[in-house]
């Protein structure tokens, strides 16, 4: 880790030595985290905890006793961060900038090691901008909740930052944005193909699918106000081989191809915030959705499998007051709506790959007090989430007989910023 805050503190170094050359000029910026939280049971996430999802079903033991049933909390700094924003000389009759952003959360299951956030170039010609880089996935977009949460309202928000290519056009009020997207820190749930029956995160689905992610959007915006809408394109290949019926080794063309629709608004002035998104996903769980797929069919003969996705409504609402002492509200819900087709269910048992495919409905609601005046921020939040869990119907893809599962959640915040 040393090694790589070195290697940062150089760069900046250096950066900073060159900062007089001629059309350029440079903005360092960064933030001192501290995360302080507290869960009443176990859950899906990340980060140890800080990246929080919904509670996990109970796991009953020999006694009955619930093995999720069990709080658990911690306290963090892995979200400071560190960054530059640079604006280079014209290329040709475009305006030129940079941006350049890590922070210490590590990948996977290591933590306090430095990672990279954002880094892209773009090209602005007035009307039309075009971006090179990894920076927010197009359906994080301009809309986000304004709360504590590291997880910035994932499941019910989208969430990820990935490699792209993005186009904007803007003309007065409206703006049109498409964008080629890949994966790197953020992928797809796929076939884990040293246990076909579990789920395994990777890029390789959408690499071997040859086709990265299209989204097209448009917005409109008029002083305080923004409203929009966009389509998401995924096409992927789970697998490139399979074991036949006679227990022989094939070459497959397996593809499994979605559409997922988004729908936004914002509206901001020196007071208020109120934000809502609305999504009908499929197989979003790169962008840290719930859903996935499952198996539709099979080819007795060389195995190769027909996919149906998982479709999942999300829709989240949040509203923040003041300046100073800023309360807030945030209200997330998500529905499980089942597959597009039939699922392939030999002795009744149908396979599933994505995130929280046992779900049925899930349902968050939190409220917050923050404390903010100039580079510092304090804040306080608690959330309540309620997941349904039940059994899968193969001949619709949707949980029945489903029971609540409930997880208190309380964040504290402070933040230094410069």
């Amino acid at each position: 880790m040393k090694k790589y805050i070195l290697i940062f503190l150089c760069l900046m170094m250096a950066s900073g030595s060159f900062a007089q050359i001629k059309d350029f000029k440079f903005k360092f910026y960064g933030q001192i985290r501290t995360d302080l939280y507290y869960n009443s049971r176990a859950n899906e996430e990340t980060v140890d905890g800080l990246f929080y999802m919904y509670p996990k079903d109970k796991v009953r033991d020999e006694d009955g006793n619930d093995l999720n049933g069990t709080p658990s909390s911690n306290f963090y700094t892995l979200y400071s961060r560190l960054g530059v924003d640079v604006a280079g000389p014209k290329l040709g009759t475009a305006k030129t900038s940079a941006k350049i952003e890590a922070d210490f959360r590590g990948t996977g299951t290591s933590y306090s090691v430095v990672r990279l956030r954002h880094a892209y170039l773009n090209l602005d010609w007035g009307k039309s901008a075009l971006l090179l880089g990894q920076t927010w996935h197009p359906l994080f977009g301009d809309v986000s909740p304004q709360i504590l949460n590291l997880s910035v309202g994932a499941p019910f928000q989208p969430f990820s930052r990935a490699p792209q290519i993005r186009y904007r056009y803007t003309n007065k009020n409206f703006q049109l944005t498409g964008a080629a997207v890949w994966q790197s820190q953020y992928t797809s749930q796929g076939i884990d193909l040293d246990n076909p029956t579990k789920s395994k995160k990777s890029h390789e689905y959408l690499k071997n699918g040859c086709i990265p992610e299209i989204y097209v959007g448009a917005d409109y915006k008029n002083g305080g106000f923004l409203i929009g809408a966009g389509i998401e394109m995924l096409s992927m290949k789970p697998r490139k081989e399979a074991i036949g019926g006679n227990g022989k080794r094939f070459k497959v063309d397996e593809r499994i191809t979605t559409l997922s629709y988004e729908a936004h608004m914002k509206y901001t002035n020196k007071d208020w915030f109120i934000g809502a998104k609305s999504v009908l996903g499929s197989n979003l769980t790169q962008a840290s959705g719930l859903g996935g797929f499952g198996i539709e069919s099979i080819d007795e003969r060389t195995g190769e499998q027909k996919y149906t996705p998982i479709r999942v409504s999300s829709s989240w609402f949040n509203l923040v007051y003041g300046k100073k002492w800023k309360p807030g509200i945030f209200v997330g819900y998500a529905k499980n709506l089942g597959t597009s087709d039939e699922l392939y269910a030999p002795n009744g048992k149908a396979q599933l790959y994505g995130t929280g495919t046992n779900l049925d409905q899930l349902v968050t609601a939190g409220a917050e007090l923050t404390y903010n005046v100039p580079h510092w921020k304090f804040g306080l939040e608690y959330t309540l989430s309620t997941a349904w869990y039940g059994s899968l119907n193969p001949m619709n893809g949707k949980i029945k007989n489903a029971h609540a599962v409930c997880n208190n959640r309380i964040v504290a915040v402070a933040m230094f910023m410069f």
